[in-house]
């Protein structure tokens, strides 16, 4: 795709604006203070991990730690607390890597992992689906927000059409705040893949438009829970 007679609209505008055409590209200031690196800073991983914890309360959302020897049980009761008959998966190697690709071979379980060759099928598997889970890829403490860097093995409608959701927070994706977020997906930018959408999800729908009330799981999940990796 070409970009048509962009010189000329970009003089037009510049000189209704009554300003200079910049042709040179813009320098990224250099600031004296940044605060927003501060914050959280100087906690340690497991600290972190407190942060996160108290924020879930705020949130509405269901804080559970497990090792990864006890991620598959832990997993499976969560989901049998939601009444999950009909579960979707990320298509992720983190799966099989964390003991986790059994899940389809559950007796009691319609599990389906998402196709990136049949889009459609998926998201109507979605739509019907009792629970979704994905793997964290980024962690905010601060917030209690799960980042999920979308592709084609990753749906959007994962995490947004069943009922309920779980997310696997490897301990190792957890950074204080957007801040260190935002730095990393500035990263994947220097020759890593880019992906399709990032989704910043924190718990389960909300929404207080009507007279200020809160209302859970308005357009989204009405439940969720974070499943803690050591």
């Amino acid at each position: 795709m070409s970009i048509q007679n962009r010189e000329s609209f970009l003089a037009n505008l510049a000189s209704n604006l009554g300003r200079d055409v910049h042709v040179t590209d813009v320098e990224r200031p250099v600031w004296q203070h940044n605060p927003q690196s501060r914050v959280l800073a100087d906690h340690s991983l497991e600290e972190l991990v407190h942060v996160l914890e108290q924020q879930c309360g705020v949130i509405h959302t269901t804080f559970k730690r497990t090792s990864q020897e006890k991620l598959r049980y832990v997993l499976l009761e969560t989901i049998q607390e939601y009444g999950g008959k009909q579960v979707l998966t990320q298509r992720d190697e983190r799966f099989e890597q964390y003991g986790l690709a059994s899940l389809h071979e559950h007796d009691d379980l319609d599990a389906m992992t998402w196709d990136p060759h049949a889009p459609e099928a998926s998201k109507q598997f979605a739509e019907q689906a009792d629970v979704g889970v994905t793997f964290s890829d980024i962690t905010l403490a601060e917030s209690g927000t799960v980042v999920l860097l979308n592709d084609e093995g990753n749906g959007r409608s994962i995490s947004l059409l069943p009922r309920h959701y779980i997310a696997i927070i490897p301990k190792s994706t957890i950074v204080p705040r957007m801040t260190q977020a935002a730095q990393h997906l500035h990263h994947l930018q220097e020759g890593e893949q880019v992906p399709s959408c990032v989704s910043f999800i924190t718990g389960p729908s909300n929404s207080a438009d009507i007279e200020m009330n809160l209302i859970v799981g308005v357009h989204g999940p009405v439940a969720v829970t974070y499943l803690i990796v050591d």
